[in-house]
């Protein structure tokens, strides 16, 4: 596909679809709840918790898990702070006025998700450790980068961005491995 103005124009309109799409739920006050406290929770709430649980859980592999988990979290954050200042893309409820906002923003820039890099990312990494902890962690990282798009906070493209920069980073910052 050539990207020219016209296709991305596309893109964006097939983007901004979903978005009211899948915003509708928000308007269930059961749906809006429940994905705000995911949402909250996948603020680094939980992923927190895990970080602290892993080395009494599984002892030096779990603090090793826990320490990578920690150098990415600063990155990821640096990373989507950084592009967040360079695109200044507005959160979808900011551009329009149908869109439901379900939650308080944490800044005002959408692009991209922050939650969703993260969970996407610490998933991997709990996960290529402690793969039985997939069949819990991977339910609440696609409910994490769903509540982005029901809550009205960010598009869908913010968030699937936000998932390939969290395995881009899961993937390539060396984890912390203790000599034996």
């Amino acid at each position: 596909m050539v990207w020219n103005v016209e296709s991305v124009q596309r893109v964006a309109a097939l983007d901004a679809a979903l978005c009211h799409r899948v915003n509708r739920a928000c308007g269930v006050t059961a749906v809006r709840q429940f994905f705000a406290v995911v949402s909250w929770l996948g603020n680094g709430k939980f992923w927190y918790a895990m970080m602290l649980m892993l080395p009494l859980a599984a002892g030096q592999r779990g603090l090793e898990v826990s320490l990578h988990m920690a150098l990415c979290g600063v990155l990821g954050v640096a990373v989507y702070k950084l592009i967040k200042h360079v695109t200044h893309r507005p959160r979808p409820y900011m551009t329009h006025t149908d869109i439901l906002l379900g939650a308080a923003p944490l800044d005002q820039f959408s692009f991209p998700s922050g939650h969703t890099l993260h969970a996407v990312m610490f998933t991997i990494i709990i996960v290529s450790a402690f793969p039985a902890l997939g069949w819990f962690l991977l339910p609440f990282t696609v409910l994490t980068a769903t509540s982005r798009v029901v809550l009205g906070l960010h598009y869908p493209t913010d968030v699937l961005l936000g998932a390939a920069i969290g395995i881009l980073l899961a993937l390539t910052v060396p984890g912390m491995t203790w000599p034996a």
